[in-house]
């Protein structure tokens, strides 16, 4: 196998406001898709929204909103805490809820974390000990 992660799927209660957030408010470059899902490219992988029934019954399980922390995050990472703070700041104005400022964390990095419309955390964060940046970049 040759590990690779290609799509995100979130399932969302409102698609055309998490298009909006995602789109419009962080500036996602948005691909034609069909009426009932979004797609957006991400440096080498795809995020999609769905909704979240109708995700729930593709997969074949029941859609029961999830209570508490759904065990994962979504992380975004950056070349520098200045960055973090732009970015994060970005996510907020375009509606997002800042969960956690961005701030020094104990493993020597700079992260914060804030939730989406659907309440999808997603984790800003700038580690100084290696770049993840797009999959072209040599340097990172």
């Amino acid at each position: 196998m040759n590990p690779r992660m290609s799509m995100v799927t979130l399932g969302v209660a409102n698609l055309q406001l998490s298009i909006a957030f995602y789109r419009d408010g962080l500036g996602f470059p948005q691909l034609d898709s069909p009426p009932s899902v979004a797609f957006f490219t991400l440096n080498g992988t795809w995020l999609g929204l769905y909704g979240r029934d109708a995700l729930a019954e593709d997969v074949g399980v029941p859609a029961s909103t999830p209570a508490g922390f759904p065990g994962f995050t979504i992380a975004h990472n950056l070349p520098s805490e200045v960055d973090v703070d732009r970015v994060m700041a970005e996510a907020v104005a375009a509606g997002a809820t800042l969960i956690k400022s961005p701030q020094k964390v104990f493993w020597g990095g700079y992260s914060g974390y804030f939730e989406d419309p659907d309440g999808y955390l997603w984790e800003l964060a700038h580690n100084p000990f290696f770049w993840i940046g797009p999959p072209d970049s040599a340097s990172g």
